[in-house]
Order: C-alpha cells, then structure tokens, then sequence
C-alpha cells in the first residue's frame, strides 16, 4: 500500500502536442481514484507517466516518498491491466499468471504457491491447466488480474480494464474488482470513459480535459457539486448557458429563458450576485421539472427522447434548439408531446473562456 504524488506534472509530445499541463494530485495509500475525462484529455497519459512508459517534460512523480524519474517500468513494482486481456495463448493459465513470478527469478515452489493464491482470489482456481482459447472473455480479462497482482505490486493500474466486457459480465467484475482492491489494500488508478463505472467504484474521482486538472471530488460531491459548467455539462449532462444580469434575474437569450436570482446556487456558495453580469448557468437533469404545457411559469418544449429507467424514464426535451435532460416518473412521456419545462435550483458560475 503506496501513496502517490503527481508534482507539477507536464507532458509535451514531440511534435509539441500537450499530454499533461502542470498537474499535481495526491493520492492516498490504498485508495481507488477513477480518471475520466474526453479523448485525449490525458487520463491515459497520466497513468502511464506513473507507469514509466512516459517521461514527465518537467514535473515528478513521486510513490511511497520516492522520486521515479528515471526508474524503468519494470522496477516499479506496479500491476497493470489492459483493456485488451493481453493474454498468451501458447501458455497455460497458470504459466501467464506466473510470467512476471518467472522473470523476477522466483523459486519454483514459491511461485505454485503464489499463483495458485491469485487464481483463487479472482475465482480461477481449477483452471490453472486451460489455454487461453478455451476460457471465456471475462475468465481471460481475469487472468490478467491475477497477473497483476500475483507480483504483489504497490499500485495497481486499470487502463479501460473492464470496457471490451459485455454486461452483466461487467458488473460482476466491477465488483470483484473493488473488493479485491480493498482485501489487498491496493491504491489503485483506473481509466475509463464509463461515467456510472466512476461513480460506483472510485473513492474519487478526478476530471481531466487538455491536460489540466480539473476537478478531483468524491462521487456525490462531484454529481452535485460540479467545480464548473464544464464539469457539470460532461460528468453530469448539464445543459450549459450563458446568461446576463438584469436587475433580479438573469436572462438567456438562446433559449429565452428567465432564472431569478434566488434560484441561483453555486458550487462553492457565493453569491449568484457576486458572479459578474454574464456567468454561465448548468441545469442539471435533477433541476428540470417536467410540466403541463399550459403552464405560465415554464418553457414550452418537445419531447426528443424518451428511455425507460427502472426509477422512472429519461427524456430529452427540445426548447428552441436547446437540449434539455429530465427525469420522469409515472407516465412515459412520447416523442413529440409538447410539454412545460421549468428549473429548480440551478447551477450558476462565473463566465468560463475554454480551449
């Protein structure tokens, strides 16, 4: 169990392409942080500046106190895990988990020893003698766990680990996987773009987009307490607008749409007054309220989608080419139905300029 410090960690590609701008994060000994974020907005970069197969341009990253600048992959001691299960299949079971075991020139006994306790932990015992092409995709993404952790590594690192798995396949080895992470105390990195995977397995989370940092929270912090409008827009589905001061209220032009000021809140408890005369505003699903059309109060919109959900549906509503995101209970709203949109408690922060 190691923590981990990302210094002022920066990564320039040759070619000059940004990985990473000037990140610092600390993670604590044992804990399960999930790294999410767009394409190429530098979670992959970032585990593997902790891996060893890239070199920070400036900044260091630091395990257990100590510096890893120069430390090949290898001697790192870390287990890793693709997305892929980059498995071989000339070798049995038992001789993939053993590889890093047969490398390290660990005795024979103690390796039996040591494989056979990995293949129990992720629910393989019996199948040390089966090749690769005669388990399943799951056993096989099982094999490289145990790969990984049978050299009882410091960290272990998740790259899309579980996202070429089919549900409920998945779930069940999410599952797993938490568990596994917490019975050996394993901090533990993982990349995904599975936003509920975040939620449901990390301790936090951190939010990355060109490079930078941009926010590191628990789940429930993070689902209601967005640090921006961008954070609140991907991580969230908040649909974002910029609106401007008039008296009490703000007003969005595109749609037009009124928030008064006391249905204002911010993420960090200023208030919406001290925000300047244009902020952005991020409605989040759980602050749209669908209503009777008729409705004085509430937008006119139209229904786009409309999705079961085991609490309730999920609906899309079109208000003058702007996107809202709903949930609804009781009566499954229909594509086309005109409908009443009104907010309750909206998100409100300063004017945000973005790459």
């Amino acid at each position: 169990m190691e923590d981990i410090r990302f210094e002022n960690v920066s990564v320039v590609f040759p070619g000059g392409t940004q990985g990473l701008s000037d990140v610092t994060l600390d993670v604590a000994a044992g804990e399960f942080l999930a790294l999410v974020g767009p394409s190429g907005s530098g979670k992959t970069t970032l585990l593997r500046s902790l891996a060893g197969f890239v070199e920070p341009t400036t900044g260091n990253v630091y395990v257990g106190g100590r510096d890893m600048t120069g430390i090949p992959p290898e001697d790192r001691h870390m287990g890793m895990v693709f997305q892929q299960h980059a498995v071989w299949p000339h070798m049995t079971v038992a001789e993939n988990v053993a590889y890093p075991l047969t490398r390290a020139g660990v005795d024979k006994h103690e390796r039996a020893r040591r494989v056979g306790e990995a293949l129990a932990l992720v629910g393989l015992d019996g199948l040390q003698d089966r090749k690769p092409d005669a388990l399943s995709g799951g056993q096989r993404q099982r094999v490289s766990l145990a790969r990984a952790v049978v050299g009882e590594p410091r960290v272990l690192l998740l790259d899309e680990a579980l996202s070429a798995l089919d549900e409920p396949l998945r779930d069940v080895l999410r599952r797993e996987l938490v568990a596994l992470t917490r019975t050996r105390g394993l901090t533990t990195l993982h990349v995904t773009h599975d936003r509920q995977e975040a939620l449901a397995m990390a301790d936090r989370i951190a939010v990355l987009d060109h490079g930078e940092l941009q926010q590191v929270a628990s789940p429930d912090e993070l689902y209601s307490s967005p640090a921006s409008a961008w954070v609140a827009q991907f991580f969230s589905d908040a649909t974002v607008l910029t609106a401007r001061r008039d008296g009490f209220e703000y007003v969005s032009a595109d749609p037009s749409m009124t928030f008064h000021r006391s249905n204002l809140v911010t993420a960090d408890g200023t208030a919406a007054r001290d925000l300047g005369e244009e902020i952005d505003i991020a409605v989040l699903p759980s602050a749209v309220r669908i209503v009777d059309a008729s409705d004085p109060s509430a937008a006119r919109g139209t229904v786009e989608s409309s999705l079961f959900e085991l609490d309730g549906h999920s609906v899309t509503v079109d208000v003058d080419g702007t996107t809202f995101r709903a949930k609804v209970r009781g009566r499954r709203p229909r594509i086309g139905d005109t409908v009443g949109v009104r907010t309750e408690r909206v998100l409100a922060y300063p004017k945000e300029s973005r790459p």
